[in-house]
């Protein structure tokens, strides 16, 4: 059951999801006349490439004990830095005309990074829950009650957090409730 979650864990990281979905919504903004699927590639690249570069080289420096950064105060500094990282390549995107729903969702994102970060001050809420959620509400936005189908996905990474004692039920929960709150808010009203 450990090795499952580990694997879980690793697959559906933040930074894997992130990229993943910036290319989903790159590509369904794309399927508009004269607009480029390939928009979330770039997106991706400032939103989940280069802060998790900044994670590892963090890791293998000594200075995080893991990529997914167990102690709540080693968080602040990678979090800071994804959302710099988030805001430049916003502006970048902005400037050369990107689609507004990629905008939308790197909006999002930024708040989201607003908020951990706020509360990782004090204390340590699952951002691998909250991207999960975030994530399935993103999508429900984008094509309806079908995606649903990714609750699920997203329960089994709160399970896998716990399974591996990251996080007790509450800090779960909460960062379920506040990416799918975020998520489910910001990108909507924003595309």
């Amino acid at each position: 059951m450990t090795t499952f979650a580990r694997v879980i864990t690793e697959v559906l990281a933040p930074g894997v999801l992130v990229a993943v979905l910036l290319l989903v919504v790159g590509f369904h903004a794309g399927s508009q006349p004269g607009v480029s699927r390939w928009w979330g590639a770039p997106a991706a690249l400032f939103a989940a490439g280069i802060p998790m570069a900044y994670v590892v080289r963090g890791v293998r420096r000594g200075r995080l004990t893991s990529v997914h950064i167990p102690e709540r105060e080693h968080r602040r500094g990678p979090l800071i830095f994804g959302m710099v990282s988030v805001a430049i390549g916003t502006a970048v995107l902005v400037a050369l005309g990107a689609p507004r729903e990629l905008l939308a969702l790197l909006a999002a994102g930024i708040t989201g990074l607003v908020v951990f970060a706020l509360v990782t001050a004090f204390w340590k809420m699952s951002i691998h829950s909250g991207v999960a959620a975030g994530t399935v509400a993103v999508l429900v936005a984008i094509h309806g009650p079908v995606a649903l189908i990714g609750v699920p996905v997203a329960l089994l990474v709160g399970w896998s957090r716990l399974v591996l004692s990251a996080h007790t039920v509450a800090q779960v929960v909460a960062g379920t409730l506040v990416g799918a709150l975020i998520a489910g808010t910001v990108f909507p009203v924003l595309r």
